[in-house]
């Protein structure tokens, strides 16, 4: 998990970031989501990124991440669970950095184009 957050900061070109990562269960990602985002739902990944108030600072964020629900996504999607992680922490960590998609055409973004770059460079590096 580490590694693959520190891949994504190190293609982003950020040399100085605190991230946390957890893995959490349905109902605690339920709670993050109705809590802080006014979403009554299930959801597979949350990020939380703080802004800095100056350029030096460091980059600090929160990502949560559901692997059930990662897990169900993967087998609906035809892939590996591990693959659907990768995907999950990259776009964790994209939000943390600034990066946004809308709700309604989000695969069609920025964001998920950069995503899923990154996705097929490190799902083939582990």
């Amino acid at each position: 998990v580490a590694e693959i957050a520190r891949a994504v900061l190190e293609a982003e070109k950020e040399r100085h970031a605190m991230l946390s990562i957890a893995f959490v269960s349905k109902p605690a990602i339920r709670a993050l989501n109705r809590r802080h985002l006014r979403r009554n739902r299930v959801t597979d990944v949350i990020a939380f990124g703080f802004r800095r108030t100056a350029r030096q600072e460091p980059r600090i964020g929160d990502v949560y991440i559901a692997p059930d629900v990662a897990r169900a996504s993967a087998k609906a999607n035809g892939i590996t669970v591990r693959e659907e992680i990768v995907r999950l922490i990259v776009h964790g960590v994209l939000h943390v950095l600034g990066y946004d998609h809308p709700e309604t055409g989000r695969t069609q973004s920025a964001m998920w184009r950069r995503q899923e770059r990154l996705v097929a460079r490190l799902s083939k590096s582990g």
